[in-house]
């Protein structure tokens, strides 16, 4: 049965349940249907939660990402990316990584003072800092709420590097402060393109812009002269795995400089939430994907040894790497991103008064 004839299928959303929060002792279950009198209605809005921290930015000394700064101006993501392996982090504040994920939103409206008083800190140096390094500092609430812009305006006033990862359009909106950015050398964008297959995108992706909606931002960018990367991540073997030349094609016709994959984890939660959500979706072929997945992590879903959970081993993780590097070598040949410019960077003496 496909999905859009289960009733039992949240159209719209990507994750089908809410999974327990391994940091809860307790969980509400209806154990008894028969013994209520009406249904149990459930809030299926998106809902908006704030956060003040008291930094914004993030340093990973991971060995797959050794030195990397990053900002997530959102925790949750309305996307509703099915596989986002950002998802476990949703239960640190108490929510499922389920769908609270995608309808429960963490907002950080102070993001951009604090950003401020990192450019500003005694013996500061110049490091590039990803926006969006868990989730989307596009997704559908920065129309609205700008914090995501209010960031991109320091990092042009600081002169400051930095580097993106969206999949959604609303970046268009802020093409002024990136241009002036790339003039001097001082930003990248990553374009995240999973899938050209409208129909698959939907059920992967559902709260997306589609295919040739990103294939446009990574043109309009392009001819901007702002850099882009795609992002051919993840890669889902037996789903998307076929689709790796025609993506970097696409994208590389549109403007892209260069590409980057991963192929896909599901560490803690995530692969319960992505088997229930395959066997709905893809129920004729959700057993062969989950093989080939674990085939790609030494016969587990999970996967969180360094150096290989990202990439993946054996033979279909092998043969995923080859494509790879033909449809690069093809299609990429004698192109590549800009390096950036650290000599730019505005250094201030002491606290000045914030824009915020």
């Amino acid at each position: 049965m496909a999905h859009e004839d289960n009733p039992d299928f949240f159209k719209g959303r990507g994750a089908q349940v809410n999974t327990h929060n391994k940091f809860l002792k307790n969980k509400y279950v209806l154990d008894h249907i028969e013994g209520i009198d009406e249904p149990l209605i459930e809030n299926t809005a998106t809902q908006l939660f704030e956060e003040t921290p008291k930094k914004i930015v993030s340093e990973s000394n991971s060995p797959d990402l050794s030195h990397m700064y990053s900002i997530n101006p959102y925790q949750g993501c309305e996307h509703g990316c099915i596989y986002c392996y950002a998802r476990n982090t949703h239960e640190y504040y108490g929510f499922s990584a389920g769908l609270d994920f995608e309808r429960k939103i963490i907002v950080k409206r102070n993001a951009p003072e604090l950003l401020e008083d990192y450019f500003n800190k005694k013996n500061y140096q110049p490091v590039c800092i990803l926006l969006s390094g868990n989730t989307d500092c596009y997704q559908p609430v920065e129309r609205k709420l700008k914090i995501t812009r209010a960031l991109l305006e320091l990092f042009l006033k600081y002169r400051n590097p930095v580097a993106i990862i969206t999949k959604n359009n609303v970046i268009l909106r802020d093409l002024d402060i990136l241009e002036e950015l790339a003039a001097m050398n001082l930003v990248h964008v990553n374009v995240s393109l999973t899938s050209l297959d409208e129909q698959l995108r939907q059920k992967l992706e559902p709260r997306t812009v589609t295919a040739s909606g990103r294939l446009s931002v990574i043109e309009k960018l392009s001819n901007k002269g702002i850099p882009v990367r795609v992002m051919a991540a993840p890669i889902i073997p037996g789903l998307n795995s076929n689709e790796v030349p025609a993506i970097i094609k696409a994208a590389a016709d549109r403007g892209a400089l260069s590409a980057g994959f991963t192929i896909v984890r599901l560490n803690g939660s995530i692969a319960e939430i992505f088997t229930d959500w395959i066997h709905k979706a893809f129920p004729n072929k959700a057993e062969k994907v989950l093989n080939m997945i674990k085939s790609c992590h030494d016969g587990n879903l999970n996967d969180s040894e360094f150096g290989r959970r990202m990439s993946g081993e054996g033979k279909i993780a092998e043969s995923i790497h080859q494509m790879f590097k033909l449809a690069c070598t093809r299609f990429l040949a004698d192109k590549d991103m800009p390096p950036f410019n650290y000599d730019l960077f505005v250094p201030k003496n002491g606290k000045q008064i914030s824009l915020f």
